[in-house]
């Protein structure tokens, strides 16, 4: 028999009495409420001013795109926007909240920042700027001087639908057929 099946029969602790574990905590420390209050109105009112800063810089990138400006300053809406603006479909704005699904909407929503990059007239690794560091390529894209390479139509905020040249069908004698009527 080996060592360890002894000690596993064996009820004899005293083995291991030689160094008994005790526990006591010094640690006395607890947060105030008033402190705690403190903290939080600080964090508050931090994430709201970053939220206007990057809502004012991202109106400027739509001002340059003919969107409307106030959509920037709706929190889902100027995700969405911001997303058909590079191309993308909208709803992956509203994906972003699905665990999972959400790192597909981020892929996609730096497709966009790389189209939208690309149409105000940025090189190619300027996408990498945008996904390190995204407050800065806002920043960059809303207070320089490009100008906005693309369709847009700033009647309704979205951008204008630009569909590619098709070809006119035709029947079986090669004649064009009329359109369908809806």
């Amino acid at each position: 028999m080996g060592i360890l099946t002894y000690l596993a029969q064996s009820s004899d602790t005293s083995l291991f009495d030689d160094q008994p574990y005790t526990y006591t905590s010094t640690s006395t420390a607890t947060l105030s409420p008033e402190v705690a209050f403190t903290i939080t109105i600080v964090a508050l009112l931090f994430a709201a001013a970053l939220y206007a800063v990057s809502a004012y810089l991202l109106s400027r990138i739509f001002k340059k795109a003919g969107v409307e400006q106030w959509i920037a300053w709706i929190p889902v809406y100027n995700s969405w926007k911001l997303l058909e603006l590079g191309g993308q479909k909208g709803f992956w704005a509203v994906l972003a909240f699905i665990p999972i699904v959400n790192i597909a909407s981020a892929v996609f929503m730096y497709i966009a920042m790389y189209h939208i990059g690309k149409k105000l007239q940025k090189e190619d690794w300027f996408v990498v700027l945008a996904i390190l560091v995204p407050i800065v390529w806002t920043l960059w894209l809303a207070l320089d001087d490009s100008k906005w390479q693309g369709a847009s139509d700033s009647t309704n905020g979205t951008p204008a639908f630009q569909p590619a040249a098709s070809a006119t069908a035709t029947d079986d004698n090669g004649q064009p057929k009329p359109p369908l009527v809806q």
